[in-house]
């Protein structure tokens, strides 16, 4: 029988060695590969190190912000109610030298390495044991993100080169780690910032300043804005057709925590009974003729945001009632169902009706009137704030020389004189199509008095007090309009013609009559 080699235990406990290190690596991987916290993610592949290969007091140190400073992030063994959290400057001490130049450093006895500053678990004040430190760095393609280090008790034979082979390895899984959770971060925070810049865009867009005109009535609409904006309570906006009450409410629901929440708005006057019902509240499938599936209503896709009602006047009593319910109980149902659901939104209401006269004669309900006018918003005309026509006129110009590719960039005396002098029935959205026309006809940069609408068209503002007789008056103002066609037509007699609803034979009459060269517009 042979005998045995004299180093078979040698080999066998080196054989040991490496596979209790395989499974160690192959336990940390397992755990750097899952979705836990950082720190705790860290404080088990501490724990692999420990229990595993007999490594003492692991501790993980991470780069601060500025790159300046090495930061605790977890250490084995340290009581949770420790206070200490040392920091390390760059070259300061064994772990901020091994940071600095990027290579492992090996104390074989820590009591006779000078530099060893023994910050974070005063070994020795708290044992007479002698221990091996082990150092390594965790970066990524030679920048620098933190280090690793481990104590093991002292042992002559131990084979600490082995221990940095190990180390080197669970540092650069640690250092991938914090790579891909920094680049996660990072492009998270891109995304929060992304987010708050659309947001502030919508803000932007429809908060009350974007709302133009710095008349006091209008002064007066934006503190109550400001008041209102930032509560739940019900407001009914109120104005005559054409003043901008759909503004407000954005402004409201831009400005109120409901922000990220959704807007929703329904035309009450463009529906009739039975569709504005099951457009609020839903259907449910066979509800009626027509149903053939299921259908949330508005109040439901507003979940959470705001429910703006317009021209909530030409609600019918039937509706009337169930809106009652809903911004009393905050409950409602659907068409067809008899399933109670509730109602998280904020409801704002506009109207261009006398309500109270409304109420008088039945055609509203009262106690849905004193519901709703909690909180009204006063909307005036624009002839009552004749301050900002010029200003909402530059806004307009502004907008449809972008939209029309047109270079228009100011508007003549006598148009102003026209314009200040209108009484606006149709208020600001018949000012915006009025400049909207305006530029679509301008051809030198210049709105003029001929550019607006014929209902404009005043004595004074035309200068055309004085001018004569009526027949002279009224071939003044036959020459504006024939010259208004011309110039749209480019100076075609026949499409001009066309335009104006007559001959080309009664056109060139008139032309001839009243002295108009259409050569002059035609395109060169």
């Amino acid at each position: 029988m042979s005998e045995m080699p004299a180093n078979v235990p040698a080999v066998a406990e080196h054989r040991s060695r490496h596979v209790r290190e395989l499974n160690a690596l192959y336990q940390v991987s397992r755990i750097l590969a899952s979705e836990t916290m950082q720190r705790q993610m860290f404080a088990a592949v501490l724990d692999v190190l420990h229990h595993d290969l007999g490594l003492l007091r692991g501790t993980v140190l991470l780069l601060s912000p500025d790159g300046q400073e090495l930061m605790l992030e977890v250490s084995h063994g340290l009581t949770p109610t420790s206070s200490v959290r040392p920091r390390y400057r760059r070259g300061e001490g064994v772990v901020g030298r091994v940071l600095e130049t990027g290579k492992p450093a090996i104390i074989p006895k820590v009591s006779q390495e000078p530099q060893f500053l023994d910050r974070i678990h005063r070994r020795r004040s708290t044992t007479g044991e002698e221990f091996s430190f082990i150092c390594v760095p965790v970066a990524l393609e030679n920048t620098p993100l933190g280090v690793l280090s481990v104590d093991r008790v002292y042992d002559p034979q131990a084979s600490l080169d082995e221990d940095v082979r190990v180390l080197s390895i669970v540092a650069s899984l640690i250092a991938n780690d914090v790579r891909s959770r920094r680049a996660a971060e990072a492009e998270r925070q891109t995304l929060e910032e992304e987010n708050r810049r659309l947001l502030n865009e919508m803000e932007d867009r429809f908060r009350p300043e974007n709302i133009i005109g710095n008349s006091n009535a209008m002064r007066e609409v934006y503190r109550a804005i400001h008041q209102v904006a930032g509560t739940d309570t019900t407001v009914l906006i109120r104005g005559e057709s054409g003043t901008g009450k759909e503004l407000v409410a954005h402004a409201l629901h831009y400005s109120s925590p409901r922000a990220r929440g959704p807007f929703v708005r329904v035309n009450c006057a463009a529906l009739s009974e039975s569709l504005l019902e099951s457009e609020l509240f839903g259907h449910e499938k066979g509800a009626f003729t027509g149903a053939v599936e299921m259908r949330k209503g508005r109040i439901e896709e507003a979940e959470g945001g705001t429910l703006f009602l317009d021209e909530i006047g030409d609600f019918s009593p039937s509706v009337q009632v169930k809106l009652l319910r809903v911004l009393q109980e905050k409950e409602f149902q659907r068409v067809g169902s008899s399933a109670t659901r509730a109602a998280n939104v904020r409801i704002l209401t506009a109207t261009n009706r006398d309500l109270e006269a409304a109420v008088t004669t039945e055609r509203f309900r009262q106690d849905l009137y004193y519901r709703i006018n909690v909180f009204p918003i006063f909307l005036p005309p624009l002839r009552d704030r004749k301050d900002d026509i010029l200003q909402l006129a530059d806004h307009f110009i502004a907008k449809y020389t972008r939209q029309l590719n047109k270079d228009v960039r100011r508007i003549s005396t006598p148009a102003i004189n026209m314009m200040v002098a209108y009484h606006w029935p149709g208020n600001v959205r018949e000012l915006e199509n009025c400049i909207e026309r305006a530029v679509l006809l301008s051809t030198d940069g210049v709105i003029r008095g001929h550019h607006l609408p014929p209902s404009l068209q005043t004595a004074e503002a035309s200068d055309t007090v004085g001018a004569g007789t009526l027949a002279e008056r009224v071939d003044l103002f036959e020459r504006d309009i024939i010259v208004d066609a011309l110039k749209r037509t480019e100076g075609n007699m026949a499409l001009a013609a066309r335009d104006l609803g007559t001959t080309a034979r009664v056109l060139r009459y008139k032309v001839n009559h009243l002295g108009v060269d259409y050569r002059l517009y035609r395109r060169r």
